[in-house]
């Protein structure tokens, strides 16, 4: 008897045998038709849902991105750790943790996806930038920070993390601690508080 399965449990499926094909053999070494086979469903099932293969890293690329989102406003709303380290744990949930997520950030910065890369850097920004703007603005009420601007900063302490710790980097281990501690130092500066107040702080998160 032929399973029917709703239409969001089955979108869910195919994204999750994508995202394990993704890891295991590559995005470029994934065809439609392994996902199909590993999902067990139709062709006409797979572009009811996707149109193509680039449609799920899309839809991968969104799904990864409202993980991070989630994980970010759990850090923010729990007032029980101090807004600094919620501000540094914030920063450090839009980094992408699991394989999958590594490899749809690798094909995400090749050329040909560059309009796909500027959507999910509008993505996070539209989404985290407001959630860590509170977060200063609630250092700032509690004279931790000094800034006036807390919203700006917090969008140039995302945008900065984007760039400065970008995949796509070539660099040595010297380069990358340097990368570091110049992240940092502007975050500090930033913020308003004083110099190296933050290093012993923010180290681990890059570990």
């Amino acid at each position: 008897m032929r399973v029917v399965k709703e239409a969001e449990e089955r979108k869910n499926e195919i994204l999750d045998a994508a995202e394990e094909l993704f890891v295991t053999k590559g995005y470029d070494g994934t065809s439609t038709g392994d996902i199909l086979d590993k999902v067990g469903i139709a062709r006409g099932t797979l572009y009811y849902h996707f149109k193509s293969k680039e449609d799920i890293l899309d839809a991968l690329t969104e799904r990864i991105g409202n993980a991070m989102f989630a994980s970010a406003k759990r850090v923010a709303d729990d007032k029980k750790i101090p807004v600094l380290e919620r501000i540094i744990k914030c920063v450090a949930c839009l980094k992408p943790r699991s394989d999958i997520g590594n490899e749809v950030i690798k094909q995400v910065h090749k050329p040909q996806n560059a309009l796909m890369h500027q959507k999910m850097e509008k993505s996070i920004l539209s989404g985290v930038i407001p959630i860590i703007g509170g977060l200063i603005e609630e250092g700032v009420s509690e004279g931790i920070f000094t800034t006036k601007y807390p919203l700006y900063a917090a969008e140039m302490l995302v945008s900065y993390s984007q760039t400065a710790f970008d995949d796509n980097f070539e660099q040595t281990e010297e380069e990358t601690m340097l990368r570091i501690k110049a992240f940092i130092y502007h975050t500090e500066k930033i913020l308003g508080v004083a110099e190296g107040s933050l290093e012993d702080k923010m180290i681990g998160m890059f570990s």
